[in-house]
């Protein structure tokens, strides 16, 4: 039986166990041996992060041909629109690739969110807002180029659910072993 766990990764945390230019990697969280990142997130995202010992579901979650949901939040700098929203669910064309559909609505900011260390910027004379994305597809950076690309620069990204599993109440840096049937 494999090991698959759920873990929320903090922001500047590489999604891989050698730790890079002075970023911490997943090597000083306590993982059981013999688990490896099913996918990654960025240094400058947070949230849900699948490791496992299972080679076949890693290739499997990482096949962009079985288009596996993604869920993210995005805090977007400006108040973004319905206009913007639809853009992004019709896709986008990002570095001369053209996005597939997504699901993308205006979402409030969560009141479960905690706070990001070092904080997000703050302008007095800029507002913030909040963007949810499923997506099935993951390139490199993709949300970010996403809604830049719709006039709302990503300010703090995280990742609140992979396929049908949640992040739940983890908070940065906890992580569970979980039975739920990921794909």
């Amino acid at each position: 039986m494999s090991t698959v766990i759920l873990f929320n990764k903090p922001f500047g945390v590489l999604s891989q166990f050698t730790p890079e230019s002075g970023h911490a990697a997943l090597d000083s969280f306590g993982f059981p041996p013999g688990v490896y990142a099913a996918g990654r997130l960025d240094h400058d995202s947070e949230g849900a992060l699948l490791l496992t010992d299972n080679g076949k579901l890693i290739k499997k979650l990482l096949d962009p041909k079985f288009e596996h949901p993604r869920t993210y939040l995005a805090q977007v700098e400006g108040t973004i629109t319905e206009e913007a929203v639809h853009q992004l669910e019709k896709g986008v064309t990002i570095k001369g690739y053209r996005t597939k559909p997504c699901k993308a609505e205006i979402a409030e900011e969560p009141d479960w969110l905690w706070p990001r260390h070092p904080p997000v910027r703050y302008r007095a004379n800029i507002p913030t807002s909040w963007v949810r994305l499923t997506l099935i597809e993951g390139k490199n950076r993709q949300v970010r180029h996403m809604t830049a690309a719709v006039g709302f620069p990503t300010l703090r990204l995280i990742r609140v659910q992979i396929g049908k599993i949640p992040l739940g109440g983890l908070l940065p840096g906890e992580w569970k072993i979980i039975t739920d049937k990921v794909i």
